[in-house]
């Protein structure tokens, strides 16, 4: 693929790990951060001290504050906010925005007040814009230090996933296609939920059995409201199901579960987000993820207990005790489409 612009907004850990992607596949790269502080820290020191600081933002991004600026003239723009402030960026970016511009979302999670998925808040701020979303197993500590990474770009439309493909894709950063955009965020989004409640069950001391468990029951409740929501079912076995509930549930790279640790070994809530010091996805999500359940009549018992533990108080200890009494099943429920897909 010939070099291309790109503006990437948003210089979290993420953000500034897929501008490093893409200046190493030749891209000309623009890196817009709302702090001027962030900018001039990077400028003096080369690393984004807060987000990566094992890593060398190579020099020729370029380094912005003015949003305007970023966007002028860039063929890409790649979107890495956290998830309830996406509508917001997406009011001040609009005025900037040409039609033929291709926005990329690469943010897990689901807006609380809408419910709704970052696509479909997209399709609502900027209309018909072109719009791809890339998820996946992609902490960003590797993927900047070049280790291998895999993920998956999906769209409404097929050439759209298959231009991010080949935008990003080099000899140690692969990209699959998929057309279930619906199936793809919503993986992204509530493996964020499991690996919260992973994180509280290692703060608890619990081993690794209590962690498989509630693993494979949580992509089974991942699952069920996705298809409930038409999601395809075969989508939670790949890489933005299995693949990224694995990493994310297992990694001290995630703050996911980083933030259920620390909830696990007592701490409140105020006190996890100020020691992780990060947006922490999964808080949010769970709330999300818990009223959905309820509006599509969707079984959740993981889901249902983590929201109680940061919304209604219960301890850690007493969630768990809820889950193993409950009322006892059959194991065998159907989780994949054994067919071939395509949009």
């Amino acid at each position: 693929m010939k070099p291309i612009s790109v503006a990437v907004i948003g210089a979290g850990s993420w953000g500034s790990a897929l501008s490093i992607v893409l200046n190493s596949n030749g891209h000309k790269v623009q890196l817009w951060m709302r702090s001027s502080e962030q900018l001039e820290e990077i400028k003096s020191t080369g690393k984004n001290q807060k987000y990566l600081k094992e890593v060398n933002i190579p020099r020729d991004i370029t380094l912005s504050n003015d949003l305007e600026d970023s966007i002028l003239n860039k063929e890409v723009v790649l979107l890495s906010v956290p998830t309830q402030s996406v509508r917001q960026v997406l009011k001040q970016i609009k005025p900037f925005l040409k039609k033929e511009q291709i926005v990329i979302n690469v943010a897990k999670g689901l807006e609380v007040q809408s419910k709704l998925r970052i696509s479909e808040i997209i399709e609502q701020e900027l209309g018909d814009q072109p719009c791809v979303v890339l998820s996946g197993p992609s902490h960003a500590e590797e993927a900047s230090l070049g280790l291998p990474t895999t993920v998956v770009s999906t769209s409404k439309e097929k050439r759209l996933a298959e231009y991010v493909q080949d935008l990003l894709t080099n000899d140690y950063f692969r990209v699959y296609t998929n057309p279930d955009i619906i199936g793809v965020e919503l993986g992204g989004s509530l493996k964020n939920v499991i690996a919260f409640g992973a994180g509280i069950s290692d703060g608890l001391g619990y081993g690794d059995n209590a962690k498989a468990a509630l693993m494979t029951r949580g992509i089974r409740e991942i699952a069920r409201l996705g298809e409930a929501m038409g999601a395809k079912m075969a989508t939670f076995s790949g890489l933005s199901g299995v693949g990224d509930l694995i990493v994310t549930c297992t990694s001290m790279h995630s703050r996911n579960r980083r933030a259920g640790i620390l909830i696990g070994k007592g701490k409140s809530i105020e006190e996890t987000l100020e020691e992780v010091g990060m947006v922490v996805e999964g808080i949010k999500t769970t709330e999300s993820a818990y009223e959905l359940a309820k509006l599509y009549n969707i079984e959740m018992p993981i889901t249902e207990q983590i929201y109680n533990v940061i919304y209604k108080g219960i301890e850690p200890k007493d969630a768990v005790i809820q889950l193993m009494s409950r009322r006892m099943k059959n194991e065998m429920e159907e989780i994949v489409e054994d067919r071939e897909l395509d949009w």
